[in-house]
Parts: C-alpha cells; sequence; structure tokens
C-alpha cells in the first residue's frame, strides 16, 4: 500500500531520506524517481547520513554508478544514476548489482522501470515538487518491504 509524505523544505527531504537509511541494511533496494529537481539525489544524501557511509554524495550521472565505504554502522552504499542507461539493461548488467545487494544498501535514481528486476523486494519512492517548492515523497513497498516500517 502506497504512502505519501509532504517534505516542505529541502531539510525535510534530506531528514526523511537520513531517517529512511537509520533503518536500511544490507541487500536492501531502494528506487528513486521523479522529474528533474524532485529531490532523488537530496533523499540519496539523507540515506548516506543514516547509513554513516563515507564520502561527499551527489549525483552519480558522469560515472552511472559511485560507492561509499562503509561507515560505523557497516553497510556500504552504491548510488547508481541509470539515466544515461536510457532503458539499456545490458549496461545495467553491466554493473553487476545483483552482486552488490548481498552486502550492500542500493539506491537507484532514475531506476523505475528497469532496476525492479535486480530484487523483488524493492521501495520504490515517487518524488515530485509542487509549485511552491514542497516536495511529495509516494512510497511504494515490494515484496518483504510490504511488512516493513519505513523511515
Amino acid at each position: 500500500m502506497a504512502e505519501t509524505i509532504e517534505l516542505p523544505a529541502a531539510e525535510d527531504t534530506l531528514d526523511f531520506g537520513r531517517r529512511l537509511g537509520e533503518t536500511l541494511r544490507a541487500g536492501d533496494l531502494v528506487l528513486l524517481a521523479g522529474p528533474l529537481g524532485a529531490g532523488k539525489t537530496v533523499v540519496a544524501k539523507g540515506i548516506a547520513a543514516g547509513l554513516g557511509v563515507q564520502g561527499r554524495v551527489s549525483s552519480p550521472t558522469f560515472i552511472i554508478a559511485r560507492e561509499h565505504k562503509a561507515g560505523d554502522r557497516g553497510i556500504p552504499l552504491v548510488h547508481v544514476d541509470a539515466y544515461r542507461l536510457g532503458g539499456d539493461l545490458t549496461e545495467l548488467d553491466d554493473l553487476d548489482l545483483d552482486t552488490e545487494l548481498v552486502e550492500a544498501v542500493v539506491v537507484v535514481e532514475w531506476g523505475e522501470g528497469a532496476a525492479e528486476r535486480l530484487s523483488d523486494d524493492h521501495l520504490l519512492i515517487r518524488l515530485d515538487r509542487r509549485p511552491d517548492d514542497t516536495r511529495v515523497a509516494t512510497l511504494e513497498p515490494h515484496g518483504s518491504w510490504t511488512h516493513r516500517p519505513i523511515g
């Protein structure tokens, strides 16, 4: 069942991601969908903060995937931007993300329609930005996520 959360400011979007990151565990797959400027990378930064991973988180657009080493919680983050893949699933396969899903949290921006096949257990977060700059996050849990508390 989908849940909708309003995020009035960028800080709220970051905090939502942080709270979610604190609940994530190795093997989790989170897909971020929405138009440019909706807050996908801000949520990813929050997730990284909640996981306590090392390194600065930014959009991995030009390198497609960036791995952040584990911090105190011992869980690394793989941050993927599937936008440039343009639906080319062979390139997604080349990233070997199914292997990463064993020991890391994998967050895929622009992953809807392609990355779901990595795992039946995933959380899809659709982000939208209203004219007043309020972000709206619609959370769609799949598989085991339907039985888990989210953020």
